[in-house]
């Protein structure tokens, strides 16, 4: 680490503000977070969980998970941390674990296969461990205790230098702090793009509504039961058609539950809004019921959503110049996905570490803010790219199967063919190992979305899969369950409450 001049200020102290100053503070730059929320309490997980007041992050009680690429990254540059992360309680769950039970038996490990594996525990536990760890760091320092109320910049012949923040100090009373760079780690309701635009810039935005809401609920096991098998003939996450679940292991016992409804299903919608009828839902779908069921588990929390879920790219460099110099927008304050696939996070560090790169490489303010742009575009563009393509393609199903149409009714024989050959990767991923690693390898982040068709043994595979049909491999994406009209009987059926806590 060579120690530099700069000072930088961080806007938001969530995953990807954390994530932001770690990796900045590595390349020698003297790093201020700003963060409006109060610090963890002191004490375990669960005292985070349930007693932080984290009201700036809309995620916070909602599963969340390190996918691959984030955890090869921590472990490369941040040993420490991911040892952290043990002691919390935090989940190791490897590529041979994630294999469904007809795959395990003949399954040969291959190079490259310890390096899939996901991070999971409770969002509270990954930020409390991620923040400790980031204020031990001798070149950084969190500021809890002043609200920023603006942005300070100049504008000359129409290009906007951004030069610091303005700080509610006591009521009525304000401060300009000057930094060096600011970058705006504030997530999805950053407020940096309207100040922007009060001087003038325009930050073009492409929005895309994913057209979903979900619910969640946090369980916690018995003293004395253990997990249920997450694979075998019901899986615990998986696709009914009208409806997607999942369980999300958690630290120290803890577990969530996650029920995704398109925005058309309005009484699904309404019944898991009421934690008995989330209950019914889980119990009467078979790879949940080994979770939920009151011999098992008792619920911890309320049901809670999160709706408004967008896939969103703002553009910062319009006409070949850039909006502001000194201004940096890294994950969810310029790239947004739907959280279901689990991406934010490592996104997040992604870009944290593209910019830390960057800064380090280029020191003038126009080339910066040019080739953050480029970089962001060639790094995290097929990702968005990729989301958004899947966010389309179960829009049309979920209509398809709302409408109690076929799902090859569809115009088009372009739109056609991309579908079937989304579903052929998808019904090979169930029963092709080297199918499912490249799959596993994409949705990991771990090389470019799609790579893994370059192989040809993957491509004989599923254009083999495509002559099946394309109803034969969607089937292969829905797990056993109930079908839709018998879920709504079961909602109709007024739930049992003594078993209610939370």
């Amino acid at each position: 680490m060579t120690e530099t001049n700069e000072n930088i200020g961080v806007i938001g102290a969530g995953i990807c503000g954390l994530c932001t100053a770690l990796a900045l503070s590595s390349k020698g730059y003297q790093v201020t977070v700003y963060e409006r929320d109060v610090a963890p309490p002191e004490g375990d997980a669960d005292q985070a969980f349930f007693e932080w007041q984290r009201r700036g992050a809309a995620q916070f009680r909602h599963p969340h998970a390190f996918l691959a690429v984030m955890c090869n990254m921590m472990q490369q540059n941040y040993p420490e941390l991911v040892d952290n992360f043990w002691e919390a309680g935090a989940r190791k769950v490897t590529f041979a674990e994630m294999l469904p039970d007809e795959m395990k038996a003949d399954y040969i490990p291959e190079p490259g296969d310890d390096a899939m594996w996901l991070l999971m525990c409770r969002r509270a536990t990954m930020e409390t461990v991620l923040r400790r760890y980031v204020e031990s760091r001798p070149n950084v320092t969190i500021n809890n205790r002043n609200n920023i109320i603006g942005m300070e910049a100049s504008v000359e012949n129409g290009e906007i230098n951004v030069k610091g923040i303005q700080l509610q100090i006591e009521r009525g009373e304000t401060q300009t702090v000057m930094q060096d760079v600011i970058v705006d780690a504030s997530g999805r309701n950053s407020r940096f793009p309207g100040w922007l635009s009060d001087l003038g810039a325009t930050i073009d935005v492409e929005d895309n509504d994913a057209e979903i809401v979900y619910y969640t609920r946090h369980f916690k096991l018995k003293p004395g039961e253990k997990e249920p098998p997450r694979t075998g003939k019901d899986r615990s996450a998986g696709d009914l058609g009208y409806i997607k679940f999942g369980v999300f292991p958690g630290d120290n016992g803890h577990f969530a539950v996650i029920l995704c409804l398109p925005n058309h299903e309005t009484e699904l919608r309404e019944a898991v809004k009421d934690p008995g009828r989330f209950n019914q839902i889980c119990c009467a779908i078979p790879g949940l019921y080994p979770w939920v069921n009151a011999e098992k588990s008792v619920p911890t929390t309320s049901s809670f959503g999160f709706g408004n879920i967008h896939a969103v790219w703002k553009h910062f460099v319009k006409d070949g110049k850039p909006v502001a110099r000194n201004y940096f927008a890294v994950g969810d304050a310029a790239v947004r996905t739907n959280p279901l696939y689990g991406r934010g996070c490592s996104t997040g560090i992604i870009h944290a570490h593209l910019l830390a790169d960057l800064l380090e490489d280029v020191s003038e303010p126009l080339d910066r803010a040019l080739e953050f742009n480029r970089r962001t575009e060639e790094r995290l563009r097929p990702i968005f790219e990729m989301s958004l393509r899947e966010d389309k393609q179960g829009i049309d199903r979920a209509k398809a199967i709302f409408e109690g149409r076929s799902l090859d009714d569809k115009k088009g024989f372009k739109k056609w063919l991309r579908a079937s050959f989304g579903d052929a990767i998808a019904g090979a991923s169930r029963e092709q190992i080297h199918v499912l690693r490249g799959a596993m390898r994409s949705f990991n982040l771990m090389e470019k979305p799609g790579d893994f068709l370059k192989d040809s043994k993957v491509r004989w595979t599923i254009l083999r899969y495509m002559l099946r049909g394309r109803e034969r491999n969607n089937r292969a994406r829905f797990q056993r369950g109930p079908k839709r009209q018998d879920m709504l009987e079961v909602i109709r059926t007024p739930p049992i409450r003594a078993e209610e806590a939370a």
